[in-house]
């Protein structure tokens, strides 16, 4: 029986967070999929990626069978059921709770973050000033960086092998080298695993080689 197709559907490489998440979920599940990019002219495209629509519908994983998963964590654990010997979770059954516990922070939280400092891979701003509210997120989740490295022993959140945390926090690392946000040296070596890591390298690569017309009218409204 032949593989299912699998598509990942985004919004943009240079703008969408969670785009990134979705792509680094299917290459941490070892999958082949092919990417789809969205017009940035859609009305709900445009929406999403100004942080202005109340539902966040790219990315999409699309396979055979008429599966359509739009959210995250929903293809987190889709791709954890689907591919079970990739192991997007940890084994350790704590360790296991603890990322999906994150994950989901992530998935819900840091609004103030995600107001104050947009997602935007080619943007380096410096002397960005950090608000309190956005500073208390960047704190909360670097206390979680912290605490997971200790737990279980780095080099990546949950161990010797990325996991679905790192992919909900790589976009993270991403932003705070657009603004210059300075990491204490823990958090600095993790950052820098993530922007060693070949799947990101290949991401951003992807995101600065993004049409210059279309990120120029996306700037226009975003909310620096």
């Amino acid at each position: 029986m032949a593989a299912p197709q699998t598509v990942l559907r985004i919004s943009s490489r240079n703008y969408s967070s969670w785009s990134m998440r979705g792509f680094l979920l299917l290459r941490l599940s070892g999958l082949p999929f092919r990417v789809v990019v969205a017009s940035p002219d859609d009305p709900s495209t445009r929406a999403e990626l100004l942080n202005n629509s109340s539902s966040i519908l790219l990315p999409c994983l699309e396979q055979d069978g008429g599966i359509e998963i739009w959210d995250t964590l929903g293809i987190a654990e889709h791709l954890n059921e689907t591919v079970p010997e990739a192991r997007l979770l940890p084994e350790n059954r704590i360790a296991r709770a603890r990322c999906r516990a994150i994950s989901g922070e992530m998935h819900a939280g840091f609004h103030a973050l995600r107001s104050s400092l947009p997602f935007n891979v080619r943007a380096r701003i410096p002397g960005f000033t950090v608000w309190s509210a956005a500073r208390a997120d960047l704190e909360r989740i670097f206390w979680l960086w912290r605490d997971c490295l200790e737990q279980w022993g780095g080099p990546w959140l949950f161990g010797a092998r990325p996991t679905v945390a790192d992919a909900m926090y790589a976009p993270v690392v991403l932003r705070c080298r657009s603004y210059g946000v300075a990491l204490d040296a823990a958090c600095e070596r993790y950052a820098q695993m993530i922007e060693a890591w070949p799947d990101v390298r290949e991401w951003v690569a992807a995101a600065l080689a993004e049409p210059e017309q279309q990120i120029a009218e996306l700037e226009l409204d975003a909310e620096f």
